[in-house]
């Protein structure tokens, strides 16, 4: 009787936490745990090494920077059209594992090169900006390769529901790892964090796996069109370049990413020329900018666990998408008032959660309504090339106004903001169209 009325308690328990709250349906528990865990690695494993970039970005001097973000756009031209002939050769089984023991292998690399530094004395001052350069593409290529995966394996509907829970996997990850940094970076040394950043991205490679075995249980008559498929997605390298040429839809997404990126990389500027005066150690530097990490993600995960399903569901991607634009209105009105670090790192920490928690689980619904190539290719060159485009457009535009100072260059980047609100508006109203076609045409 009492087992009875547990097991019946459990289940209602269950019931409302999972199905009511969180949004998941039965079929999809194993699936979602393995996508929160796999995310959770890949994001756990880049925040670990994030305060180390920044931390090497600033010992390099803020005037570098722009020459830095030039490097990792030539890295990403260079990397794009080589994962677009991988993935056009090899079946989506076989190259997603690659691309993560690719990447922990050049960590690896990285931590026996810089021991070898720090303990004989060497500066590193180069090496540091070669290890700056290598994780911007590191970081935009497992996450885009990622949220390809997830556009693949789970329907449009089961995306604006899951993406959220899935999102936020990825900053219980992120926080972890941030606060590992914060901890361990003064005791143990900045080099001995990759070793944990590799074992971690090693752990994705496991849950790749074990979500392909369960897309050939879920879809096992249709493993021809499923990331089961031993069939290539075809097409050419430079496919992702032609995609969007020729697609409104894509063209709005990648006028958000280099917007955002300009207005993110404005404020990076801003952060890496007011903590250079203010924190003049390495270490500390690396905790300054680990602890904006934590407080980013904390807020970031309770936003993606329990409010951006609701704000999707009831007020459609559009509104979801815009709220990040708006907030950064608000948000450099007020640094052009009062330009000091500590306003820099509130809308930092800001803007950081509302993209995670909104903008970015949004943005990767809307690759739910494209072909199987478009999600890899043409995702991958936005997120990549595009993102990191914007990167250098930003860094050169600050260093060219910096007679402004920081809040006449606050002002300037305002009506930008504005431009991202109605274009961020105008795709969600695309993104029901492109469902529309996509039906209609029996691809969706």
């Amino acid at each position: 009787m009492i087992a009875d009325m547990t097991a019946a308690l459990s289940d209602k328990l269950r019931t409302i936490v999972f199905d009511k709250v969180l949004g998941l349906e039965r079929h999809e528990y194993v699936a979602v745990a393995w996508s929160f865990a796999y995310f959770f690695c890949v994001l756990g494993s880049y925040y670990i090494l994030r305060p180390v970039r920044e931390a090497m970005a600033v010992g390099s001097g803020p005037d570098t920077i722009p020459y830095l973000f030039i490097g990792t756009f030539i890295a990403m031209l260079l990397a794009t059209p080589v994962f677009g002939w991988v993935a056009s050769k090899y079946p989506r089984r076989v190259f997603l594992p690659w691309v993560y023991l690719f990447f922990a292998s050049n960590i690896l690399i990285f931590w026996v090169v810089f021991s070898q530094a720090v303990n004989s004395g060497r500066e590193y001052v180069w090496l540091g900006r070669a290890f700056f350069v290598w994780l911007s593409v590191f970081n935009l290529f497992v996450v885009s390769v990622f949220w390809s995966f997830m556009a693949d394996i789970y329907t449009r509907e089961q995306g604006r529901r899951l993406f959220g829970v899935i999102t936020a996997g990825g900053s219980i990850g992120a926080l972890l790892g941030g606060a590992a940094t914060s901890t361990l970076v003064v005791s143990i040394g900045f080099q001995n964090l990759m070793l944990i950043s590799a074992a971690l991205l090693l752990m994705a490679v496991i849950c790749i796996a074990q979500l392909r075995k369960w897309v050939v249980h879920e879809h096992e008559n249709e493993n021809i069109e499923t990331v089961a498929s031993d069939k290539p997605l075809g097409g050419g390298p430079l496919a992702g370049i032609t995609h969007l040429m020729s697609s409104k839809y894509f063209a709005g997404i990648a006028i958000s990413s280099v917007i955002a990126s300009l207005l993110g990389t404005a404020l990076y500027m801003f952060a890496a020329e007011l903590v250079e005066t203010a924190i003049p150690n390495s270490n500390e530097r690396t905790q300054f900018f680990s602890n904006i990490n934590i407080a980013t993600n904390a807020l970031s995960l309770i936003g993606q666990m329990f409010v951006v399903k609701h704000v999707v569901s009831r007020f459609g991607i559009g509104v979801s998408l815009s709220l990040l634009p708006v907030v950064s209105v608000v948000g450099f009105a007020l640094l052009a008032v009062d330009p000091v670090l500590s306003v820099v790192a509130i809308l930092t920490v800001a803007r950081r959660a509302l993209g995670f928690a909104f903008s970015k689980p949004t943005t990767d619904m809307l690759y739910s309504v494209v072909t199987p190539e478009e999600k890899y290719k043409t995702k991958n060159f936005i997120d990549t090339a595009v993102y990191r485009g914007g990167d250098v457009i930003g860094t050169w535009a600050v260093k060219l106004m910096s007679s402004l100072g920081i809040a006449g260059i606050s002002l300037v980047v305002l009506p930008f903001a504005v431009v991202w609100a109605i274009v961020s508006l105008w795709l969600g109203r695309d993104y029901r169209r492109q469902a529309r076609l996509l039906r209609r045409d029996g691809i969706i």
